[in-house]
């Protein structure tokens, strides 16, 4: 697939001003891990451009190096066409680039004209309150969109939050602003408002200065780049992959830069039969993510003895809420889910009585103790029965250990011993220990959430076989992945996922990546 050509934006020694902000051949390395690969970055004044990438792209590893939180390996920054050494935040700051975040950098105790205040680089020894109001007032009155200076941060609707978090940008006088998903908290319409105010102020200016205002927008939603962005900038797997004006460009041509050229199919081996029972049903699923806003909306699935059903789609659509109301860890606020007939709740006891197992992302963080044994992770589902308790309520160490030993033979656990902390294993050591814990008894239902993210070749390919045996010997699996290449590799039927709603299905044999693309955009 080729992509959009670089010469669709004119050369920068064309431009009458200099561009706002460039990056100039940034590369970044993490280890083992190449993060950022030469990637170059252009800004035009007083526009907005649009960042896009899958999950793990380089995106935040990019605008981490501009902003100096960390400092690239070869590569470097100009603003406003002057060469900047940005080593911090703080530098970055004084050079007029601010950035808003994805989770909101607010104290909720103080008022809104106090949380702007104290953003400052530089404050007085004593504040003259009644003064920096007067003045937080009149900043508001310029301002497109507006919020009561005395109100306390904590009685602040999330939407005005997000709000809050751009003024602050202003208020501290940054001509180039970086926001991270920032309608990700926002209803549609609150999203079209601010961003609609934003591209305003972009192209008007502020305070009489035409084009005043820069924005470089990190997004997953192609509605929102098509309506509002002049430009856009695409990364996949740490590269630039392609750049371009969004006038020029389609919602299928930006995701089949995301997501490259058709993946190879299924490369494990898989058992032929048609799967036939309906062992996972999900119907009319909803649910809220942690801010009250809705994440999964009406979500209908079943999943098959024996098949895995891939749900792909871009980061942020409820894929996360969905795996967690799966394992217990959210409440659904309407919907129903059936495992073999039987309705389930995510209880624990349901969980072991109908045969859930889940693999949720970062496994070390969501599905171990760090500082426990290995053995006593791999134990947590089973410690409290026989031969693993004395009496029903004295837990046998020996017991857990010899349960390990066993495991971590079979399922080529790298680790010193049963007795070692999970937390010092490798992420691949760590997945292969949970994957034991998991499917080291019958199972009739396997929830697997990014299962290979960040992991090393020869750990890709284990755990992808370990779920490809888990579907032979009849289980049903739901695998949730960002990674397209992994979907098309392992899925027998693949379902697209856009906010919060199954918006197309297929079968692996007739999947077509562009259309797939198009859904995946929110464009049918």
């Amino acid at each position: 697939m080729s992509v959009v050509p670089t010469d669709r934006i004119a050369d920068a020694t064309a431009k009458v001003a200099p561009l706002a902000l460039e990056a100039i051949g940034l590369s970044k390395r993490f280890g083992t891990v190449l993060a950022l690969d030469d990637v170059s970055l252009e800004l035009e004044r007083g526009s907005v451009h649009a960042l896009l990438g899958e999950n793990g792209a380089g995106k935040s590893t990019l605008v981490k190096c501009v902003m100096g939180y960390y400092p690239p390996d070869t590569g470097r920054v100009r603003v406003g066409g002057v060469e900047a050494r940005i080593g911090s935040p703080r530098d970055a700051a004084a050079l007029g680039v601010g950035m808003v975040y994805q989770h909101f950098t607010l104290v909720d105790n103080m008022t809104v004209a106090e949380n702007l205040v104290l953003a400052r680089r530089a404050h007085p020894f004593i504040f003259d309150w009644a003064a920096e109001t007067k003045e937080v007032a009149a900043f508001m009155a310029r301002m497109p969109f507006r919020l009561d200076p005395g109100k306390p941060v904590r009685m602040l609707a999330a939407g005005e939050k997000q709000k809050l978090e751009i003024l602050k940008q202003l208020y501290l006088g940054s001509s180039i602003v970086i926001l991270d998903e920032p309608t990700s908290v926002l209803t549609p319409s609150e999203a079209d408002e601010v961003l609609g105010l934003l591209r305003g102020m972009a192209q008007d200016g502020q305070d009489g200065q035409a084009g005043r205002l820069t924005i470089l927008m990190i997004s997953h939603k192609f509605r929102e780049v098509m309506a509002f962005a002049d430009e856009v900038t695409v990364l996949r797997r740490g590269r630039l992959v392609g750049r371009g004006r969004v006038a020029d460009l389609t919602p299928d041509a930006m995701a089949r830069m995301m997501v490259g050229e058709e993946p190879a199919r299924a490369t494990q081996t898989r058992q032929a039969g048609a799967a036939q029972t309906t062992v996972l049903e999900i119907a009319d699923l909803s649910a809220d993510d942690d801010l009250g806003t809705p994440a999964v909306t009406n979500f209908s699935l079943q999943v098959r003895a024996g098949e895995i059903v891939g749900i792909a789609g871009v980061s942020g659509n409820g894929q996360e809420e969905l795996v967690e109301v799966l394992a217990g860890q959210r409440e659904a606020r309407t919907g129903r889910i059936e495992v073999s007939g039987t309705r389930y709740r995510a209880r624990r006891s349901e969980m072991r009585g109908l045969k859930v197992r889940c693999l949720p992302d970062e496994p070390l963080r969501n599905a171990c103790v760090g500082a426990m044994s290995v053995a006593e992770n791999i134990g947590f589902r089973r410690y409290d029965r026989h031969p693993f308790t004395r009496a029903g309520t004295v837990v046998s160490g020996r017991a857990l250990r010899r349960n390990a030993e066993a495991l971590i033979i079979e399922y080529g656990i790298r680790t010193p011993g049963p007795d070692a902390p999970i937390g010092s294993l490798s992420g691949g050591n760590v997945q292969r220990a949970v994957l034991a814990r998991e499917l080291s008894e019958d199972v009739a239902v396997l929830v697997a959430s990014n299962p290979c993210f960040g992991l090393d070749f020869a750990a890709v390919a284990e755990i992808r076989s370990r779920l490809m045996e888990a579907r032979n010997r009849g289980a049903a699996v739901l695998l949730i992945s960002a990674d397209l290449d992994e979907i098309f590799a392992l899925a027998d039927r693949i379902v697209v996922i856009s906010e919060g709603r199954a918006v197309h299905e297929t079968p692996i044999a007739k999947a077509d990546l562009g259309i797939i693309g198009r859904h995946m955009a929110g464009h049918t």
